[in-house]
């Protein structure tokens, strides 16, 4: 209830601020784009969407980012309701009351951001990458300090995430290979691993923070089980199956202990022991042209398991036996999904462009 209150509470404030200043809302799109971009919501795992895009300003006059691509989309993992969309040169844009209602960053600007976290043990500590830097908010978005910068423009930062067990601790990864860690917040880092490629994804194991899976472009997954002091490639565990280290997904399974799903060029494939063996979920199309983009699987029923490609939105109930297909609310590809794990009959979905 007292989460509620304070929602309504931010919420009141910031529509009051902006009805005072009367600002008006544009965005940057490429490409002509259409009004299908944003975010899109199903209250039924995925058999119907709305697509939820509302900014409220002034009165009469409510905007909205119906056309811009998803480059990053992320839940609060204290506060289902609280949810996060990174754009492609237009900044970050975040709800408070499930997508009913969206907001800007406005102090971080027009910016891409390419990642999000948010503190589970605090939800107005916010980090938000874009290209070669990092910003942080402590005061749930209302304004923004630069913690990270790197001296190569041309690098990325492709990834961040948030040790759950002990908060002060952050880790990014780099298009240029890096591990970079933060022991105290983002005040101070140092670089704990270097790969020979792109690092896409960090994920942490949600029993165990100590043990840490990075996921490369073209080079397959690595892990941790020290906290990122050693480092093994799990390549020759997932030998067996061709393109396996062509990178597409990684996520941890909540409902089973120390399991997970890998997304690459191959398809599907299931751990139950943190990596160490992998077995094969059974698709309708051949491995090699699923083109899988985002997979999710039911916080309450691991046997429940979701996944996106460029047209098409796929859903098990039997641990992928079978699949439920359907077209994407969408004339854009699906770029990412999320699972409410209050309700997982919530689903979020954030689609991109096609060039």
């Amino acid at each position: 209830m007292m989460k509620d209150k304070l929602h309504l509470l931010i919420i009141a404030f910031i529509i009051v601020g902006v009805i005072a200043t009367g600002c008006s809302i544009s965005f940057k799109t490429e490409g002509g784009g259409g009004n299908d971009g944003g975010v899109y919501i199903s209250a039924n795992k995925g058999s119907t969407w709305q697509q939820k895009v509302l900014i409220p300003t002034t009165a009469g006059r409510p905007g909205n980012f119906a056309t811009l691509d998803t480059n990053a989309l992320i839940m609060d993992p204290a506060d289902e309701k609280a949810v996060y969309f990174g754009s492609f040169e237009n900044g970050l844009f975040y709800t408070y009351d499930g997508g009913e209602n969206w907001q800007i960053a406005k102090t971080l600007g027009k910016i891409s951001v390419k990642a999000i976290a948010v503190d589970p043990s605090s939800k107005c500590i916010i980090y938000a990458a874009s290209k070669n830097k990092v910003f942080k908010s402590t005061d749930c978005n209302r304004s923004w300090s630069q913690v990270y910068f790197d001296n190569d423009a041309n690098t990325e930062i492709n990834t961040i995430a948030i040790d759950h067990y002990n908060t002060l601790t952050l880790y990014i990864g780099t298009s240029r290979g890096e591990i970079i860690k933060s022991s105290n917040r983002g005040i101070s880092w140092q670089t704990i691993s270097r790969f020979d490629d792109d690092v896409e994804k960090i994920v942490i194991n949600r029993d165990d923070s100590r043990i840490i899976f990075v996921a490369t472009a073209k080079k397959g997954i690595h892990r941790s089980q020290d906290g990122g002091a050693n480092w093994e490639n799990l390549k020759e565990k997932l030998a067996d199956f061709k393109d396996s280290l062509k990178f597409r997904d990684l996520v941890i399974i909540e409902a089973e202990k120390n399991s997970l799903i890998l997304a690459t060029s191959y398809g599907l494939l299931k751990s139950a022991d943190n990596g160490d063996n992998w077995s094969r979920l059974e698709l309708i199309t051949p491995e090699k042209e699923a083109t899988i983009n985002s997979v999710a699987v039911n916080p309450k029923d691991s046997t429940e398991i979701y996944y996106i490609t460029n047209t098409t939105f796929y859903h098990s109930l039997d641990n992928g036996q079978n699949w439920i297909t359907k077209k994407l609310p969408t004339t854009r590809a699906g770029r990412k999904l999320l699972i409410d794990p209050e309700n997982p009959n919530i689903i979020y979905l954030g689609a991109i462009k096609v060039k």
